[in-house]
Order: structure tokens, then sequence, then C-alpha cells
């Protein structure tokens, strides 16, 4: 994700979503992450995919770019904080159909998390597990 962390962006200009955008992903439902690997893609269209180890451990891969890490959940947001690399951060999540998950920047630290109370998170990606039928649109819809 993340490096979701690894390019955090503006937010996009995209069409609407004909599915609802849920409300942010509490702490146990961001359990859902643990052992998975995302595929997903930024606004600016980069592919990427971040697989969140049931230990905690963090492997994210970009094109020829992998960086390493640790994932946590803080305060209802999930955190990507990689070894050696100041790109991390942490997000609220949002699921916007079955298998489509939308990340929303907040905070570069898990001590900053989760963000300032009247700050708006910044969409950064979206993306699906992997193991089940994407229901994320080509064109992200935010």
């Amino acid at each position: 994700m993340f490096a979701i962390g690894a390019l955090v962006l503006t937010a996009p200009a995209f069409s609407p979503s004909s599915f609802a955008i849920s409300a942010w992903l509490d702490d146990t439902e961001l359990q859902r992450f643990k052992g998975a690997t995302i595929d997903g893609r930024y606004v600016n269209g980069k592919h990427f995919t971040e697989h969140y180890g049931s230990d905690g451990r963090l492997n994210y891969v970009e094109a020829a770019m992998t960086l390493r890490g640790h994932w946590s959940i803080t305060q209802g947001t999930l955190c990507t904080i990689y070894d050696f690399d100041e790109t991390g951060g942490c997000y609220r999540v949002s699921r916007v159909d079955t298998n489509c998950y939308e990340f929303y920047f907040v905070s570069r630290t898990e001590q900053a998390a989760p963000g300032p109370g009247d700050g708006k998170p910044r969409w950064t990606a979206r993306g699906a597990i992997q193991g089940h039928p994407s229901a994320c649109q080509d064109e992200p819809a935010v």
C-alpha cells in the first residue's frame, strides 16, 4: 500500500462510483488485511502490490522497486512503515465495493495517527485483495 506511502498524491478527478462509499473501516475490520496481499493502483496509474504478513511484516513492490517494513492498525488507520524509507504512513480505508478498498493518507507516522481532527484525508490509491475477484473499476472513482 501502499507505499501508498511511496506516493502520497492529491485527490483525483474521476467519475463517481455506483457503489456507495462506506464509512471508514474500524480496527476490527482492518484486520482483514492481516496475511493478505493487495494489488492496487495510484491516482497516477502506477500499479503496486503489497503484502501484509500475519507477523506484522510488510513487503511492497512497484515496478523494479521493493520496500520492506512493518504494518499496524492504529486508531482506525492502517499504517505502512518502511525500513530505511520515509514514504510510508497511515491511511483511513474505505470499502467501496465487494473487493475494492480506497486508501486515504492521514499521517506520516503511527505516533501521529489518526492525524489532525480537522484535516480531511487525501485519496491516494485503491486496491483489491488477491485471491478474490477484484471489484475495482479500471478508473478509480472517488
